[in-house]
C-alpha cells in the first residue's frame, strides 16, 4: 500500500518531467523569462503538485478532480515543448524524451481516474 505520494510511480515520472523541463529551459533567451520559461516550468511543476494534492484528498471525487487538473497540465506542458521545439529552442531528442514521459503520465492518470470512478 502506498503511504505517501512520493511512492507513486506516476508522481515520480511527473517530478522527472518538471526537472527535465527546468533543465532544458535554463538556457532560454532572457526575453523568454516571463513567457515560455515561466509557463513551461509552472505547467510541468503543476503535474506533480496536483498529483500530490490529489493523493492527499479524502474522497474519490476530490482525488479525481486533482488528477484531472494534473492531466490538463501535462497537455499544457506538451504544448509548450512543441512550441519550443518548433522555434528551435529545444532539441528533437530532449522533447521526445519528455513527450514519452508525459504520455506515460497521462496514461497512468487515466487509469487512476477510471479506477476511482468505477470503485467509488
Amino acid at each position: 500500500m502506498i503511504k505517501d505520494f512520493t511512492e507513486m510511480p506516476v508522481w515520480q515520472k511527473a517530478i522527472e518531467i518538471a526537472e527535465r523541463c527546468f533543465l532544458i529551459s535554463a538556457d532560454l533567451p532572457k526575453q523568454e523569462d516571463y513567457a515560455l520559461t515561466s509557463q513551461l516550468r509552472r505547467s510541468a511543476q503543476s503535474i506533480a503538485a496536483n498529483i500530490a494534492e490529489g493523493f492527499g484528498r479524502r474522497t474519490a471525487k476530490d482525488k479525481s478532480r486533482f488528477y484531472d487538473i494534473s492531466r490538463g497540465s501535462a497537455f499544457e506542458t506538451k504544448s509548450h515543448l512543441i512550441y519550443g521545439n518548433r522555434v528551435k529552442y529545444f532539441s528533437d531528442n530532449d522533447c521526445l524524451q519528455i513527450h514519452i514521459l508525459i504520455d506515460e503520465v497521462i496514461f497512468d492518470l487515466n487509469k487512476i481516474t477510471n479506477y476511482l470512478k468505477n470503485n467509488s
